[in-house]
């Protein structure tokens, strides 16, 4: 296992310099985002552009990864999460071509696999939804092969907020809907898996683990707080909003010994990638470099 960052928080930080700070905090692996470059607003914790895809030429990727090599950092895979079932065809349409294009850039650089959402249409149901993918995903899938890459998909509902009320956007949250992604392409498609996301759709983390850990590519490492007084005030058919709170590795009510026991069993020896969006460490880079310092020192004991 190599313990590494996700680097979508510094958005205004060249990927050098998270590079340079990144090794030297003692860090073996970084996620790159690989946003399309834009000055339009964007999601929190989305739209940081480290690398333009649609920009950067293959030449430029060997040399990107290069460098990084240097600093003694591998690529765990290249993140662009948007939402590929949108219901808008332009807004569709956009992010799958940009998506195509960072699997390019991925194969460019050597980097086996790139990290995205299923997506998911808010107000259509699950099996609405599952129809809308099993048409769009097979020619995404087939370009990602013809590039040798493969597609990793997080297991996040993304409905965080009233605009991804009330299916969320990305129907890759539950085992009854990875069944059928396994089924459908499982030797070009696994999960980007965040023990975070059962916490408040409280699925039970080992089991997960025992069922899917063998199509795991890719791990990140996000812990999550169940606020009490919020769940009692909305109840659980808010679908978590007013009451999950994510929160750094060590600070949530993940049960960290249970995960990596489970990851070990299974034989998972990937990588474990911290995702920071705890509301308690932003405000500027050094806070968000001390949420990342107190993730490594929680699990470096589980990184061998």
């Amino acid at each position: 296992m190599k313990l590494g960052l996700l680097t979508a928080p510094f958005a205004d930080t060249p990927l050098g310099e998270v590079a340079d700070w990144a090794s030297s905090a003692g860090f073996e692996a970084l996620e790159i985002a690989c946003w399309p470059k834009s000055s339009g607003a964007a999601r929190r914790y989305a739209g940081t552009s480290h690398i333009d895809a649609a920009s950067t030429s293959a030449s430029q990727a060997k040399e990107i990864a290069a460098a990084l090599a240097e600093e003694n950092l591998s690529i765990s895979g290249l993140g662009f999460y948007p939402n590929p079932l949108h219901p808008d065809a332009a807004h569709r349409k956009a992010v799958i071509d940009h998506l195509k294009k960072v699997i390019v850039l991925a194969s460019h650089m050597g980097v086996p696999v790139v990290n995205t959402f299923c997506g998911g249409d808010a107000a259509k149901t699950i099996d609405a939804n599952w129809q809308e993918a099993l048409k769009l995903w097979p020619a995404v899938i087939a370009h990602a092969r013809d590039n040798g890459v493969k597609l990793a998909f997080e297991n996040c509902p993304m409905i965080f907020s009233y605009d991804e009320w009330p299916g969320g956007h990305n129907i890759a949250y539950s085992p009854h809907i990875w069944r059928r992604i396994l089924e459908a392409w499982g030797g070009d498609v696994g999960m980007n898996f965040d023990p975070s996301h059962l916490v408040w759709q409280m699925i039970d983390q080992a089991r997960f683990i025992r069922e899917f850990g063998p199509y795991m590519l890719h791990v990140h490492a996000k812990d999550l707080m169940i606020d009490h007084d919020g769940l009692y005030e909305r109840g659980i058919l808010s679908a978590g909003m007013g009451w999950q709170v994510p929160r750094m590795p060590g600070l949530g009510d993940v049960d960290w010994n249970v995960i990596f026991s489970g990851l070990y069993r299974i034989g998972y020896d990937g990588p474990i990638i911290i995702e920071h969006e705890d509301r308690r460490f932003e405000g500027s880079d050094e806070q968000v470099k001390r949420g990342f310092l107190l993730a490594r020192d929680v699990l470096r004991p589980f990184v061998k």
